[in-house]
């Protein structure tokens, strides 16, 4: 097998698997009523300072209309809390709720164990050149998505 066969194999693997591990390991009985993209807008909502539909719709890259469908639902199941900006009433805020602060941390522990585990086994130098490779791989998404 070439080269190009192994790395076009192991990306399209790679991208499946991390899916399919992730939505197991995060969407448990607890958060049985919501699915990973509703986890992924909490991750974008984060635990920072509340943010607007814009900015949260830019971080995943979806229009504010599909994000607002989200939103909804989110808002329905109590995970996030949208409010109207005070100055500017066309403005809607988002922030995480408490049981959406608990989904996010619940998240991030399964990225935060995904990443140890990868990282376990590797040299500085491996880790070096696995974090070099990725970012590189991460930069020519970002252009072709801008194309």
């Amino acid at each position: 097998m070439d080269t190009y066969e192994t790395l076009n194999g192991v990306l399209v693997n790679l991208f499946r698997d991390v899916m399919n591990l992730e939505e197991n390991a995060i969407i448990t009985s607890e958060y049985s009523d919501i699915t990973n993209n509703d986890m992924h807008v909490i991750e974008a909502v984060g635990l920072g300072e509340p943010k607007n539909m814009s900015a949260i719709a830019k971080l995943l890259s979806v229009t504010v209309g599909t994000l607002t469908i989200a939103m909804n639902s989110l808002v329905k199941k109590g995970y996030v809390n949208r409010e109207r900006g005070k100055e500017d009433r066309r403005i809607v805020n988002i922030s995480l709720s408490e049981k959406g602060k608990c989904a996010y941390r619940h998240h991030e522990e399964f990225h935060r164990h995904m990443i140890d585990e990868i990282l376990k086994d590797l040299t500085e130098e491996e880790t070096e050149a696995l974090v070099r490779s990725l970012s590189k791989l991460e930069q020519w998404f970002r252009r072709f998505q801008e194309d």
